[in-house]
């Protein structure tokens, strides 16, 4: 049984995702502040964090920071429908994705089963090599130029769905489906995010994209070899 860590400081919001998360078949944690939530990333090691960024010891963007400076556990931060800027800087350090409040209690179980099921199913024994980069899907391994890079497990399949098919383009809709998201249209713009993140860890120069090329007003593709 997987088991999702709930860090939410308002009870009744903690106790609606618990049992939600429940019935759906999950073990549910539940920390109400900071402290406690990294003390059981590290001892329970949970599969999935839940994490509510308005905590009230320690801002929620920097528990992120905390927990991606030793764990690639997946991450889906709750967050308030105007903090925009808020979802946009988590995606950036880190989160998997981001369910806003309020929050439909089968959207987030949605959420929730997407996000875990692209970080642990099994990836096919296959190796897909796009110029210098590499990435082994049965590792979830990414090298540039040999370098090992490390990736999310969003960032890393949107990598994937680009780097099959060099030259070809992909809009926001595609990459969402490829990935296995829940297509709202709301979460396109975060796919912005995540490739942002993943310029930044691949690119030389990520002002310069060599690999991952815009398309204005369409999507994104992956660079062909010249």
């Amino acid at each position: 049984m997987r088991t999702v860590l709930v860090v939410e400081d308002e009870p009744k919001i903690a106790r609606v995702a618990r049992d939600y998360l429940e019935r759906a078949g999950f073990a549910v944690a539940v920390a109400g502040d900071a402290r406690s939530a990294l003390a059981q990333v590290r001892s329970a090691k949970p599969d999935l964090v839940l994490l509510d960024l308005g905590l009230p010891d320690q801002d929620g963007l920097d528990v992120i920071r905390s927990v991606r400076g030793g764990s690639r556990v997946p991450i889906v931060v709750l967050t308030a429908r105007g903090d925009e800027s808020d979802r946009v800087v988590g995606l950036e350090l880190g989160a998997d994705d981001y369910v806003v409040k309020p929050f439909s209690p089968k959207e987030l179980v949605a959420r929730v089963r997407a996000v875990l099921r692209r970080a642990t199913d099994e990836a096919p024994r296959e190796v897909i090599r796009a110029g210098d980069v590499t990435l082994d899907l049965a590792k979830l391994r990414a090298t540039v130029a040999e370098r090992v890079v490390e990736l999310t497990s969003t960032e890393f399949q949107l990598l994937v769905a680009l780097a099959r098919s060099p030259g070809r383009v992909l809009t926001r809709a595609q990459l969402l489906d490829a990935v296995r998201g829940v297509a709202f249209e709301s979460y396109e713009r975060a796919i912005d995010t995540h490739i942002k993140n993943i310029r930044r860890k691949i690119e030389p120069d990520p002002r310069k994209p060599r690999y991952i090329e815009t398309v204005y007003g369409v999507g994104y593709r992956f660079a062909e070899d010249e």
